[in-house]
């Protein structure tokens, strides 16, 4: 029995969005955001060629949002440009995008029903940030029953080291095989 018989997988993409790309904002997480774009859409292609689900999870805040009465300034404002999926992906209209009023893509958007009426198993989350939106997502993943893996080459934080700390709390942890980190090359030859 192969991989692709014992799981069906996700890919979700977090926050790709294009007030994260804006040169003009000078965020530290808009260059390293920028590299992992050619692994993701490696991931995107292998999916797609699958017949795999493929699902945009973008922030879609509001200006009065909670979220923004502490250092964090409004970005990504539902219904604006800057919420919307950056052009550089290899997005299709049979993709399933899904704004998200939080940090996971799991909260208050109905995901995991859209996930189970799929016969999705598991999760592969990617994007950013490594250490909120990412993991958040990951994490609501395992509490929803999905095995979940972050693909660690298709995300990224506002630098390396934060990048490279997340990932490393979690490389080993009691709840593996349920929760990996992986590289998605080596992700999708475990599926085959």
């Amino acid at each position: 029995m192969t991989g692709i018989d014992k799981e069906k997988p996700a890919l979700l993409i977090i926050d790709m969005v294009k007030d994260n790309f804006d040169e003009a904002k000078g965020l530290p997480i808009t260059p390293l955001a920028r590299a992992i774009i050619p692994a993701i859409n490696l991931a995107i292609d292998e999916f797609r060629a699958k017949g795999w689900p493929i699902v945009f999870s973008t922030d879609s805040f509001h200006a009065d949002d909670f979220i923004f009465t502490g250092r964090m300034k409004p970005h990504s404002l539902a219904g604006t440009k800057g919420a919307e999926v950056i052009d550089e992906l290899h997005r299709e209209p049979e993709d399933y995008w899904l704004p998200k009023p939080r940090f996971s893509a799991f909260f208050k958007t109905g995901l995991e029903n859209w996930l189970r009426d799929k016969g999705v198993t598991l999760c592969a989350v990617c994007g950013i940030a490594t250490n909120f939106c990412v993991l958040t997502t990951a994490m609501d993943s395992l509490c929803h029953d999905f095995k979940t893996v972050i693909l660690e080459d298709c995300c990224a934080a506002s630098s390396k080291e934060i990048h490279e700390t997340t990932l490393s709390i979690y490389r080993r942890n009691p709840l593996y095989p349920l929760f990996r980190i992986m590289g998605s090359e080596d992700f999708i030859r475990s599926l085959l």
